[in-house]
């Protein structure tokens, strides 16, 4: 089948490179403008576009894939079938109705389960013991369309929203290769989704990975695998943000945001139980693991708000 594949995200390059590979014909993919990165704001591709380097394809960059300009774009390359993976934007109805067969999006979660932009960081905050990449046929809702398969991954004890955004990567192009040949055999089912279940995982701002010491030290510790490596959760030390990497739970006591022992170990009390830290990092300095953190700062610690 004549495929364009729309996406800009780092779960999306494996997708698009088992596409290339595979037996349909990818004729053409639509991705983000480039963009200024970084403290040195240097203009970048997005990872998808990277990823085509040497390819002889139509690469579009659309502001607004709204636009008629990029519509019609679209419509030209004449598809069969249009393939979604963390685009960003909103698909409007002119490009849901231009592929011949069906327009398809891959969505990091076990739909209905985590609609939206953050669903890996939202399964591991819930503690969700298992997550998985959903096939999807696309309408105008937010992740609302009819289910043509799952494929489902176990949720590890120690996933960080980066390793697990990596499994999930990882699987997505079977999924969406075994979807293509249910279509293509005229046996791909349509399973409406059952809003009974339905969970939101709104997109995520930097100040959300504040942690809140009244919170337990389960809830904590999973928010800080789960907004690894974005928005990385903090805390604040006199002034500065102090990020935390990993902590580990521990049988102490004491009131939310007390620090309890910064000697050979930091550990700081949660509204049940207390976090022993792992690795962190200073506003504007190296990580570094929470001893060689204490080596130079023990001394003048106090309470997290």
């Amino acid at each position: 089948m004549r495929i364009v594949f729309i996406g800009a995200g780092e779960i999306g390059v494996p997708t698009l490179q088992a596409l290339l590979k595979s037996e349909h014909e990818v004729v053409g993919v639509v991705t983000q403008p480039d963009k200024p990165v970084g403290r040195a704001q240097i203009i970048e591709p997005p990872p998808i576009k990277k990823a085509l380097a040497g390819a002889k394809l139509p690469i579009l960059q659309p502001a607004r894939i709204k636009e008629r300009e990029a519509i019609e774009e679209i419509r030209a390359l004449a598809p069969d079938v249009i393939v979604v993976a963390a685009y960003g934007q909103i698909l409007p109805r002119g490009v849901l109705e231009i592929p011949k067969v069906a327009c398809f999006n891959l969505h990091a979660s076990l739909l209905p389960s985590w609609r939206g932009a953050a669903p890996i960081q939202a399964a591991i905050a819930a503690g969700d013991r298992e997550t998985g990449i959903t096939v999807m046929y696309m309408d105008e809702g937010l992740d609302t369309g009819d289910i043509l398969l799952q494929r489902t991954i176990d949720i590890r004890s120690d996933d960080t929203g980066g390793s697990l955004h990596d499994r999930l990567a990882n699987i997505a192009p079977d999924a969406l290769l075994d979807s293509l040949k249910l279509l293509g055999e005229g046996n791909a089912p349509r399973i409406p989704q059952d809003n009974t279940r339905l969970t939101y995982a709104p997109k995520l701002k930097r100040e959300d990975g504040k942690i809140d010491w009244s919170e337990p030290a389960d809830a904590i510790e999973r928010k800080i695998r789960a907004f690894n490596p974005w928005p990385g959760a903090f805390t604040k030390l006199d002034g500065p943000n102090l990020k935390i990497f990993s902590a580990s739970i521990v049988d102490l006591s004491g009131k939310p945001g007390e620090i309890l022992a910064s000697g050979k170990e930091f550990i700081i009390a949660a509204g049940e139980r207390a976090l022993s830290l792992d690795e962190v990092q200073l506003e504007a300095k190296r990580r570094m693991s929470a001893t060689e953190f204490l080596r130079g700062h023990a001394s003048t610690l106090r309470a997290a708000p």
